[in-house]
């Protein structure tokens, strides 16, 4: 018989209330089987398996197993290795058919499938530190082609690259510009999905070696034939061999350009700006030919300014306003047009809060740098099956959007009791709800 106990407390009235306890086996997390269910379906683990091939003969688990627990551990709130060792392992031990690992596994797995790390050294003596997994990499792309979030007969993706400063103590962690030691991975992006990541120390400039990291990313996307018709980048990117690769890999290209005294000296010489509004403010646009780097080949440079409110005058244009610039070969948008398209590279930047805040990139479990790229690239991938699952538990019922962020979907979603119980010879997943969970799975 279940125990109860009873207390009081002193408020406007004096009030009880009854506790009683069981000991049946309840899920809290009871929306993970749904979870699960749909992740199997897609056949992902299994592709899983192989590509990064069988495990030694000894081995417990699969390498799908540890992706698994990684991503059910991150949809039930975990946030960390051990959360799966002290907290969550019987909740997910609960779904039918999976095994779960501890955390020791987990760990040990992604070391073996990290890289060594390179090392470039400049003639000013400064180490450059970078790691290329080009296993995880094709893993991930070949993910999103599997799972349809890719497809070869699309022509219109637009390819976003950025370079995001990870704060970290990690051991091998280099200082950066910002005044913190950390990493400053390169992360290439189509529809705000990561399709390449690369890992590098803080102390290394976006700008250095970029044009090889854009080369492996561009070749990676025509193995799978992903074709890119258009490259937004910002003046991280802004250099002769940069350019020089990103036109040769896309059809069209949008790039932040960096300030210099020349292209400055061409823009004094517009006279007619178009007023336009972006975002709620008054902005003026225009366009000019310019030949950046000291080459012969110009480039249409749409360039906006927008009054300086403050009423201080700006030290390098001597005028109230400040002034950017956007290169761009596309000559057939307007000038609004263009800075629209570059503005909405602002979409692609949320990601990083995504791959912090939900995904744990700010959470990295190892010491060294080439064993947090296999975690990171694991996570970008948890990431863009999230977002499948989005797009397919909202098509199958009302209460999940395609907005929710991960915690919203937890609370929405996977937080529901669940009891399996045993009828008719038959495991059947009683799931204490109205909600119409079963419609995820028909």
């Amino acid at each position: 018989m279940p125990n109860s106990i009873f207390f009081t407390y002193l408020g406007e009235k004096l009030s009880s209330m009854k506790i009683t306890y069981s000991s049946e086996k309840i899920n809290p997390f009871g929306g993970i089987n749904f979870v699960n269910k749909t992740l199997e379906n897609t056949g992902v683990f299994q592709l899983i398996d192989n590509e990064l091939g069988k495990r030694p003969a000894q081995a417990e688990y699969t390498y799908s197993d540890i992706f698994r627990a990684y991503w059910l551990l991150n949809f039930t709130g975990g946030d960390c290795a051990e959360d799966i060792t002290e907290h969550l392992r019987p909740y997910l031990a609960d779904i039918k058919g999976i095994a779960v690992p501890g955390a020791d596994t987990l760990l040990r797995v992604q070391k073996g499938l990290a890289t060594e790390k390179e090392t470039f050294t400049t003639d000013k003596g400064i180490c450059h530190e970078f790691n290329v997994n080009e296993h995880m990499n094709h893993l991930m792309v070949k993910q999103l082609v599997h799972c349809n979030q890719l497809s070869p007969s699309n022509m219109e993706y637009t390819f976003d690259y950025d370079n995001q400063f990870i704060p970290n103590d990690k051991y091998d962690s280099k200082r950066s510009y910002k005044h913190a030691d950390g990493y400053f991975p390169g992360i290439a992006s189509i529809n705000n999905m990561p399709v390449y990541f690369e890992n590098r120390n803080g102390n290394s400039n976006v700008k250095f070696k970029q044009e090889d990291t854009l080369t492996r990313a561009y070749n990676l996307l025509k193995e799978f034939c992903i074709p890119v018709k258009r490259s937004r980048m910002d003046c991280g990117s802004f250099s002769k061999e940069i350019v020089k690769v990103v036109e040769a890999h896309s059809e069209l290209f949008y790039i932040r350009a960096m300030r210099c005294d020349d292209l400055f000296s061409k823009i004094q010489q517009v006279k007619e700006w178009l007023t336009v509004e972006i975002g709620f403010k008054q902005y003026e646009v225009a366009s000019i030919q310019y030949s950046p780097f000291g080459e012969d080949k110009a480039y249409r440079y749409v360039v906006s300014r927008e009054k300086n409110t403050d009423g201080q005058c700006n030290l390098f244009s001597g005028d109230h306003y400040l002034y950017r610039a956007i290169m761009t070969n596309d000559n057939e948008k307007t000038n609004l047009e263009v800075v629209l398209f570059y503005n909405d590279r602002g979409q692609s930047e949320r990601l990083f809060d995504e791959m912090n805040n939900d995904f744990n990139w700010n959470k990295l479990p190892f010491s060294f740098l080439h064993e947090n790229t296999v975690f990171m690239i694991i996570m970008a991938m948890c990431r863009n099956m999230y977002h499948f699952l989005l797009g397919y538990i909202t098509k199958k019922v009302d209460f999940v959007k395609k907005t929710f962020r991960l915690k919203k979907f937890i609370f929405r979603f996977v937080v529901v009791p669940t009891k399996w119980v045993r009828q008719a010879r038959q495991d059947i997943l009683k799931v204490f709800s109205t909600k119409k969970y079963h419609q995820v799975i028909q």
